[in-house]
């Protein structure tokens, strides 16, 4: 056992409190909108927190310095590419989900193609989103083994154990709430490093950007150059803009686990003001996490980079190493709630997925009865705990570089699905059959396109998408079937 007893304290006072409040959460649930849309009755202040944490995850608090420690500041041009991508989202995703009353993206693609392409886009999306959850559950284990010497099985049955009760019990309501004590305190967490190394390295922020200079410029942000498949630019200023934007455009336009969030506003002007003041924090958010990786650099007396290696150890080693008792436990507690939310929010939206998009709305959504309601309430929860198990097992995988992986693997399959809602948003007569041989168009040049190493991973949705879209549009021309509106 590696932390002070205090720590303990802290960390264990996180994980009853944090549990307990989302497990009251599950007064008042009566139907499939209060358990996957919270009721649609939180803040948009709430729901920007929780967007931000929802995108956030263990992987990002110890990727994102290990980054910037073994390179510098240039993933922040991908950040202005999130940016851009909820601006995108705003103006021409959010209009068509709020037409009508959808737990799911995936019910839009129905309104559109039809069920059969429903089933298509939510499968893709669920076995996307447990491949890419199960990278960010084996980082858990990165920062639970740090701290109590467990083994990676261990330390992910712990922390899925207790997100897994509160979810199960509290649903979205729980989720969002959870999501916004938990982002309090893991930007405190991290603050609370950034400041405590700024006193720890002598000379302060001179020194740091002393050294960092003479390392080669790892304060430097912007690089224009222009390449498509050399991994060494693989965040450029073009990347990070053009494939950020598309990249965002996937995950919070067309992923289930954002979607649902922005589907549980108050109204469709609260859903865009939660998205757009999250873009605002995720940029500080980053800022703050790649500063850290270049303190740590400087910390460490400026070391040796081998090119290729992982350097994820590195943040949560200084913590349990360096930081004082209480301080360390709520570091340790910061990113425990990190993975909590992440996976709070992602067992919800696979259980909403799987039980809203593989099954027939007897009528219209909401207007079910009452013993109906109750069934699909139950099975919900039984959902989520199915999927707290697929994830238990993916998160003892060994995974390379575990933000990029997260991201890789994401990056793959959202592009196809990026383009199959393009399809229906932009193109009039486009038709199921044409969608559908779209996505498979699209799928399969990704995988070709990741096995040949033809593109860097941050081009991945862009070249997706634009496959899909092409071909969906070529094969509706030609493909039988008739073009319904939305």
């Amino acid at each position: 056992m590696r932390l002070h007893g205090l720590d303990l304290i802290i960390i264990i006072a996180y994980l009853a409190g944090i549990t307990l409040l989302g497990v009251l959460h599950r007064r008042g649930q009566r139907s499939l909108r209060d358990y996957f849309l919270g009721g649609r009755t939180a803040p948009w202040w709430a729901l920007a927190l929780s967007i931000v944490a929802t995108e956030t995850s263990t992987l990002t608090i110890i990727g994102t310095p290990a980054l910037a420690f073994a390179g510098n500041l240039g993933f922040l041009q991908l950040v202005l590419g999130y940016l851009a991508g909820r601006v995108v989202i705003v103006l021409l995703f959010l209009p068509h989900y709020f037409r009508g009353e959808f737990y799911t993206a995936y019910q839009y693609i129905e309104q559109r193609f039809g069920k059969r392409m429903k089933a298509a886009a939510a499968t893709l999306f669920l076995v996307t989103r447990a491949l890419a959850e199960g990278v960010r559950v084996a980082a858990i284990a990165l920062v639970v083994g740090a701290a109590f010497g467990t083994g990676p099985r261990a330390s992910v049955a712990l922390v899925l154990a207790l997100t897994l009760l509160y979810t199960f019990e509290g649903g979205m309501k729980a989720v969002i709430w959870t999501d916004v004590a938990q982002t309090v305190l893991y930007l405190g967490g991290s603050l609370a490093a950034f400041f405590l190394l700024l006193h720890r390295i002598p000379g302060g922020w001179e020194e740091i950007a002393r050294v960092s200079s003479a390392a080669g410029g790892k304060l430097r942000v912007f690089d224009f150059s222009f390449s498509l498949s050399n991994p060494a630019k693989t965040y450029t200023f073009w990347s990070g803009l053009i494939g950020g934007c598309f990249l965002t455009m996937a995950t919070h336009g067309t992923d289930q686990t954002i979607v649902q969030r922005l589907l549980a506003a108050r109204s469709e002007r609260e859903s865009k003001i939660a998205l757009l003041a999250s873009g605002g924090i995720i940029l500080a958010q980053f800022t703050l996490f790649l500063l850290l990786g270049v303190m740590l650099f400087v910390w460490h007396g400026a070391p040796a980079i081998v090119p290729g290696r992982s350097y994820d150890s590195v943040f949560p080693d200084f913590i349990v190493s360096a930081m004082p008792a209480g301080l360390r436990g709520l570091l340790m507690a910061s990113i425990l709630a990190v993975a909590m939310s992440n996976l709070s929010g992602s067992l919800n939206s696979l259980a909403a997925s799987s039980v809203v998009d593989f099954r027939t709305l007897s009528n219209k959504a909401g207007e079910e009865n009452a013993t109906e309601q109750a069934r699909y309430l139950r099975l919900s929860r039984w959902m989520t705990l199915v999927w707290g198990v697929v994830l238990l097992l993916l998160g003892t995988i060994s995974w390379k570089s575990v933000l990029e992986a997260g991201l890789t693997i994401a990056s793959i399959t959202f592009g196809s699905l990026l383009g199959l809602f393009l399809l229906g948003f932009l193109v009039r007569r486009a038709n199921a059959a044409g969608a559908f041989v779209g996505m498979i168009a699209g799928l399969a040049a990704m995988l070709v396109i990741h096995e040949e190493k033809l593109l860097v991973w941050t081009w991945y949705v862009l070249a997706g998408a634009a496959i899909t879209f092409a071909a969906g549009v070529v094969a509706s021309l030609f493909a039988p079937g008739r073009a319904s509106s939305a």
